[in-house]
């Protein structure tokens, strides 16, 4: 672009994200439906790279330097720098499913501003579902208000459960012994961020992740928060680069799953 179209504001980042994970979206979809472009490499155990993500990335870098050039970009695949004003993008978050032609995978944006998320975008192009929030303003999917799921019993909830090489095995597995043991549902369907979405929906109770990147949960933690869910102060247990543990639940059993998991929850008005 040879103009920068939108001016320095919220509203108008907003916008820009709004548009630039529809545009992303487009260019991964087409991916996933060819089955070249879902060949992958391996970054690490169990860690899964195609050229989809490199591409959904640049673009994605490549739309808000146009826009807003004094921002900064902290992406999965090429890393960045963290300022004031940062784009926090996960190009494809779950590349294993995408890899495997599972539809369950989504494009990630958030923007945080002075250390607050302010706006977030969670983008699965197979099904054309996009939950957006902007802080004060509630969730939403596809246009309309999402809301957490009114679960209290934990006979009655299902949690997610995100798995991570970086915590050992055994402290996992405590964990998942004491959800089962409070007589949850637990589960596991390899999109962080799509989990999370999915709680602020009230498709899921609760999520949690021993260690999670900001790429896959500032986003959806900004959208559990909107959609009347508690959330762990991610940015002040972990880092914007190096991550941290995660937690998102309902409120009637945010509680619980807090103790089960050692992960506490913030005050309201932290993310």
């Amino acid at each position: 672009m040879d103009q920068m179209p939108y001016p320095d504001t919220l509203a108008a980042r907003a916008e820009l994200c709004r548009n630039v994970v529809f545009s992303a979206g487009e260019l991964v979809l087409k991916g996933f439906q060819g089955e070249a472009t879902r060949s992958f490499s391996m970054k690490g155990p169990q860690d899964f790279l195609t050229v989809t993500d490199a591409a959904s990335e640049a673009h994605i870098r490549g739309a808000i330097a146009a826009a807003f050039p004094e921002d900064s970009f902290f992406g999965e695949e090429g890393g960045g720098v963290i300022g004031d004003r940062v784009w926090v993008v996960d190009p494809v978050d779950g590349t294993a499913n995408f890899a495997r032609g599972i539809p369950h995978f989504c494009i990630s944006i958030a923007y945080v501003e002075n250390g607050r998320t302010e706006i977030g975008a969670i983008y699965n192009p197979a099904l054309d579902e996009l939950y957006f929030a902007r802080r004060g303003e509630g969730a939403t999917r596809n246009g309309q208000p999402i809301r957490v799921a009114k679960t209290e019993r934990f006979d009655a909830a299902s949690i997610e459960m995100g798995w991570s090489t970086r915590v050992e095995n055994a402290i996992y597995l405590d964990v998942v012994k004491n959800l089962l043991d409070m007589g949850t549902n637990v589960r596991r369907a390899g999109s962080g961020a799509l989990a999370l979405a999915y709680v602020a929906d009230g498709r899921s109770d609760a999520y949690l992740e021993l260690h999670m990147n900001s790429w896959d949960c500032l986003a959806g933690l900004l959208l559990v928060s909107e959609a009347g869910g508690e959330v762990c102060p991610f940015l002040e247990i972990g880092s914007l680069r190096d991550g941290g543990p995660v937690l998102a639940a309902a409120s009637g059993v945010a509680s619980g799953v807090s103790r089960a998991s050692n992960i506490p929850l913030a005050k309201r008005q932290a993310v």
